[in-house]
């Protein structure tokens, strides 16, 4: 809930604005992620061909890949904040951690995630692909 309380006040998203230190993230070719989330299921996979949610109740939503932002002043491998394109505010964060875990499975990652998707905030864990 931390996390998610600092990225929303970096983020300004209830005001829709993007505030404080936020720069465009230096991409590498090979970036690709898998989040998931449980109670919901869900699960998004970012590549370079586009962002794609999923879940077992709502049919796939796509979204077109764009570069992330990062904290200016920081590595990218800290935080990638994905805006996706469409008719509400949604937003993709992907935070390094020591450990994310998703409290279903004994297996750990090395990301955090927080998708927020109109007024629906759902929590995770990711890894690279």
């Amino acid at each position: 809930m931390k996390t998610f309380m600092s990225c929303v006040v970096l983020l300004g998203i209830g005001t829709g604005l993007l505030v404080g230190n936020v720069g465009v993230a230096e991409t590498t070719s090979g970036e690709e992620f898998i989040a998931h989330g449980t109670e919901p299921f869900w699960s998004v996979t970012v590549s370079k061909r586009g962002i794609v949610y999923s879940s077992p109740d709502i049919q796939k939503q796509a979204f077109p890949y764009v570069t992330p932002l990062k904290a200016q002043g920081r590595p990218v491998e800290l935080m990638r904040v994905y805006p996706l394109k469409g008719r509400s505010n949604n937003t993709l964060i992907i935070k390094k951690v020591d450990v994310c875990s998703d409290g279903m499975s004994d297996q750990e990652y090395p990301y955090s995630v927080t998708l927020i998707l109109g007024n629906k905030v759902l929590e995770g864990c990711a890894e690279k692909q």
